[in-house]
């Protein structure tokens, strides 16, 4: 039986005999070598297919091209559900298009599982959202560091998706509420709400998940070296991963324990802000928590205080201030006077939760624009 374009029409006829496992593991290994692409052009991989759930004509499992053991190389996977029908199995993989519909029919995937899978963020980071309600991979308080600035999921490719984090208690953790999966030893996926789903590599003694529920700050593992999968590594460590969709994202712009991640001149280099305060490569990271999606953190472009105002612009009454690095959560938002900040001029302020204004232009928020709506 031959692999289906994701796409073919639900009202498909599906077979009603158990899976047959030598078909869907062909299947399963040709659509993910064809999605992996150029990662793994210069090698033919092995894969590794695990069915993890089954029942008659369906399986949901995960999927993983083993990477050469070497350094800048890393498994890639997916999770997937599949149906067998007339024509062929239809499969599809965490974040595309047809997992969410497909999971929706399959009698294998849990009533949470398929909650979490019909969400999608609106816009996509692209249209300017950057919100992911992330913390750090570790304990909310803890200082680790940051021992490599983003990068690529394989190492030097683009986008930099990912970024190393070693140090305190060296326990990982999943950086939001969602469903955990064991890619392969070593490897724990994340899949949480708004189309984002975060990885974690190199871990020893980590949990055994088939769509376990997991929530912010839940134990996934240790920091280890562990390469079952492939890739290299050296000295123990988490490489995390941020992906949207079907696909691994840069890390860049988008807040994690309320730090805004930036790229170097090249791989590993970089680091992050958290308001004035900078952390590269190799410097001390702090996780402060998740942002809220309606919250933001001051940079007051320098250090110092932010004014907390009585209205939208510099006319109206001082109520007192903010120190950098703090953070607010916004009620909603208006236009008033102009001000330039870190990130460029802006007109739009935002009223705080205690009724005072700030403007926009020293605040992080992950949007260019109003997070709360209009007053």
């Amino acid at each position: 039986m031959g692999l289906l374009a994701v796409g073919t029409p639900a009202a498909a006829t599906p077979v009603s005999a158990a899976p047959d496992n030598t078909t869907l593991t062909a299947a399963v290994s040709g659509k993910l070598l064809a999605t992996a692409g150029s990662a793994h052009a210069a090698t033919t991989p092995r894969t590794r297919v695990t069915v993890d759930r089954s029942a008659a004509g369906w399986a949901f499992g995960t999927a993983v091209a083993l990477a050469p053991p070497k350094a800048d190389a890393h498994p890639t996977g997916a999770v997937f559900v599949a149906r067998a029908e007339r024509d062929g199995w239809r499969i599809a993989f965490d974040g595309e298009a047809d997992f969410a519909p497909l999971a929706a029919a399959s009698p294998l995937v849990t009533s949470r599982e398929k909650t979490l899978f019909n969400t999608a963020p609106a816009p996509l980071y692209a249209g300017g959202d950057y919100r992911t309600g992330m913390a750090l991979p570790f304990a909310v308080g803890q200082t680790w560091t940051l021992s490599g600035g983003p990068h690529g999921w394989g190492g030097s490719e683009s986008p930099y998706s990912s970024v190393d984090l070693a140090g305190g208690d060296q326990t990982v953790r999943a950086a939001r509420a969602g469903a955990a999966y064991t890619m392969c030893q070593g490897w724990i996926r994340v899949i949480h709400d708004r189309g984002y789903a975060t990885d974690y590599y190199h871990l020893w003694n980590n949990i055994s998940a088939n769509g376990a529920s997991v929530g912010q700050g839940a134990f996934l593992g240790y920091t280890g070296t562990d390469v079952t999968c492939g890739g290299a590594a050296s000295g123990r460590h988490v490489h995390f991963g941020l992906r949207q969709n079907n696909a691994y994202v840069p890390i860049a712009g988008h807040d994690i324990g309320k730090w805004a991640f930036a790229n170097g001149a090249t791989a590993y280099q970089g680091g992050a802000r958290h308001g004035s305060a900078w952390t590269g490569a190799g410097g001390a990271i702090h996780n402060y928590g998740a942002l809220g999606l309606t919250q933001g953190v001051v940079d007051a472009n320098g250090g110092g205080t932010l004014t907390r105002r009585a209205g939208p612009g510099t006319g109206y009454a001082a109520l007192g201030s903010l120190a950098d690095g703090a953070t607010v959560t916004i009620s909603c938002s208006a236009n008033g006077t102009t001000h330039t900040g870190r990130y460029g001029t802006t007109a739009l302020w935002n009223r705080l939760s205690d009724g005072s204004w700030v403007s926009d232009a020293y605040l992080w928020t992950g949007v260019n624009g109003p997070v709360n709506g209009w007053c």
